[in-house]
């Protein structure tokens, strides 16, 4: 073969060898596409099922939520029923016991007029005896006979009602004393107490420096923001901010909290963070204000008065929330007035309003009374609310009964065990007092105070304590307890005896 025959020949091959590496690229690149077009599917079908499988598992995790709620509420339904039961069952009892009063009232009036009947029988033997002894005409013997016999009776009639009355008295008053110590007993709200300073906690004392800044800027920043005093002394890891407006205080510690673990500290991050935190304590406070309107399901609270209500949350008066305190109140009006037949929405509401005036930040020399009473009427409170709020201390003459019953629900929830901390203290020494008073006497083991100090348990030791001895020292410390204590209501004392035999197997 020539040269020239050998080019011809390839530059005819070269053509086609390219033509067909063109060829095989693009057959391979179509297969390629093919294949990535297939995994596109398969992963589009793939989420397609995974979206619906997570679609399934929300709807599962609604539905089940739905019914959790569905069976507290029917919970709920069930115990205020069984309430509701037990109230007309209390009402009935009442009812039985009034027409009791009235069959023993009707017949004391029975036995006095057979009294009378008696006496008018004996005043006509005795007139024939006296005209036979004393020779007395039958006008005179009448007139002594009928004045002695008159008197008689009449003695006997008014010790037979003053009898009546006393006891339909002290009846009244064992009752009224059984509904509120019974509405006393159905609240144990915890201890709450608070001071007009708050301690933060630091991680190592360098990081005092940090919140003093350059020349106390830092420092100065944050009061200047906040309003409160950060007090930074010798205490070991620790600074301490000082107010006396609990809102105040509460975003400065936030504050504090977040700037010492984010670390950067300086006044505009300050500004920052104290804005951030301002705007969540507002919502924090409309949220717990909402929350006690629907806990208590009262109904037609402006926002305004909602905000109000929440601000009370970080109030606190003699070391006890006066939101919780607030609450709690209503909650006892509430019982209260449906034991007495009331209006129980309006002592209730009337209740929850009560101390609204102290969420109020005003430089009024007003009271807390008469400013609650003031922005209750404002934002269109009725006149039996605004009278509650401004009578609950008495500032005025209560309207109502309502009013009234707000004054004792008052009383109740300030003066309960724990709900204060004078009266916390208070509380606690009573029961070592009981405690103390049952274990002073001979063969007593062990003394419990439980029930919230209603009912004392006392166990003794059965080799030096009879059954019989048991139960004097029941009735002797019943007595000392009476002399030297002073509680509400009642306290069971309960003597425990009993015997054990204890053997080995071995």
């Amino acid at each position: 073969m020539s040269e020239a025959t050998f080019y011809i020949i390839l530059l005819i091959c070269l053509p086609i060898f390219f033509l067909f590496g063109f060829l095989v690229r693009f057959l391979y690149a179509k297969s390629r596409l093919t294949s990535i077009e297939q995994e596109g599917e398969r992963k589009k079908e793939e989420y397609r099922l995974e979206a619906e499988s997570t679609k399934a598992e929300i709807l599962l995790e609604g539905t089940n939520q739905l019914l959790e709620e569905r069976r507290a509420q029917e919970k709920e339904n069930k115990e205020y029923r069984l309430e509701l039961q037990k109230s007309e069952k209390r009402l009935a009892e009442r009812q039985e016991s009034l027409d009791r009063y009235e069959n023993e009232l009707k017949a004391a009036e029975k036995r006095i007029s057979e009294k009378e009947n008696e006496v008018i029988q004996l005043g006509e033997k005795v007139n024939q005896e006296l005209e036979r002894i004393a020779m007395m005409s039958q006008a005179e013997a009448k007139q002594e006979l009928v004045s002695a016999i008159a008197e008689e009776a009449k003695r006997d009639a008014t010790v037979l009602v003053n009898k009546i009355e006393q006891d339909a008295k002290n009846e009244g008053e064992k009752l009224a004393q059984k509904i509120i110590v019974t509405t006393m007993q159905r609240l144990a709200p915890g201890v709450v107490a608070d001071n007009c300073v708050t301690s933060v906690s630091l991680q190592t004392d360098e990081m005092k420096g940090r919140i003093i800044g350059r020349e106390g800027r830092n420092i100065r920043a944050l009061e200047n923001i906040t309003g409160v005093d950060i007090i930074i002394d010798d205490t070991p890891e620790a600074v301490v901010v000082s107010c006396f407006n609990p809102v105040r205080r509460e975003i400065a510690r936030q504050a504090l909290e977040v700037l010492i673990q984010d670390g950067r500290i300086h006044p505009a991050r300050i500004e920052e963070v104290v804005a951030k935190i301002e705007k969540e304590i507002n919502k924090k406070i409309f949220e717990e204000g909402e929350n006690v309107i629907m806990d208590l399901g009262l109904t037609s609270m402006s926002q305004e008065m909602t905000r109000t209500i929440g601000r009370l949350y970080y109030r606190k008066s003699y070391g006890q929330s006066v939101l919780v305190h607030s609450k709690e109140t209503a909650i006892i009006a509430a019982m209260i007035a449906s034991e007495l037949g009331l209006n129980v929405a309006l002592a209730k509401r009337g209740a929850l309003l009560h101390d609204i005036g102290k969420g109020i930040d005003t430089e009024s020399e007003a009271g807390h009374a008469e400013r609650g009473a003031e922005i209750a009427s404002r934002l269109g409170e009725s006149k039996a609310v605004v009278n509650i709020i401004m009578s609950h201390h008495n500032d005025v003459e209560p309207e109502s009964l309502e009013a009234v019953v707000v004054q004792i629900a008052d009383a109740i929830s300030a003066s309960r065990p724990g709900a204060r901390k004078g009266s916390a203290e208070n509380y606690i020494k009573r029961l070592e007092s009981l405690e103390k008073i049952a274990t002073s006497f001979e063969g007593v083991g062990k003394a419990f105070a439980i029930q919230a100090g209603r009912d004392l348990r006392i166990v003794v030791d059965e080799s030096r304590v009879s059954d019989q001895r048991a139960k004097e020292i029941a009735k002797e410390i019943a007595k000392r307890v009476s002399a030297e204590l002073q509680f509400p209501g009642k306290i069971r004392i309960t003597i425990v005896r009993e015997s054990r035999f204890v053997e080995y197997a071995s």
